[in-house]
């Protein structure tokens, strides 16, 4: 499960997703895979990560499509984690019509 809500800013929103994992995973495990993922070529401009304490204004202006906050989300158990997700609804989406007019272009 998992939901999107609108936090007190003009532009910034948070996504909570609570997930059943297939196979179990330490949540360490799945914020290193996230912070590598968000270093991989070509995937940075859409997936950033963060490990430090944050509110939603740090991301104002923020062009990725999604922030992964390492500090926010928890391991319930072993194959139950909740992740957190930031992203500016209105620069973030301007910067994704950029890309995708980019890559049709290409």
């Amino acid at each position: 499960t998992g939901m999107a809500f609108r936090v007190p800013t003009s532009d910034v929103s948070v996504v909570d997703l609570t997930v059943e994992l297939d196979k179990p995973a330490k949540y360490d495990e799945i914020c290193a895979a996230m912070k590598a993922a968000s270093e991989a070529p070509g995937i940075g401009e859409t997936l950033a990560y963060t490990d430090e304490k944050v509110v939603s204004t740090d991301f104002r202006g923020c062009g990725s499509s999604s922030i992964f906050d390492a500090e926010a989300g928890i391991a319930l158990d072993g194959t139950f984690v909740k992740v957190v997700s930031w992203y500016d609804n209105e620069y973030g989406y301007t910067c994704n019509m950029l890309r995708f007019a980019k890559h049709v272009a290409a």
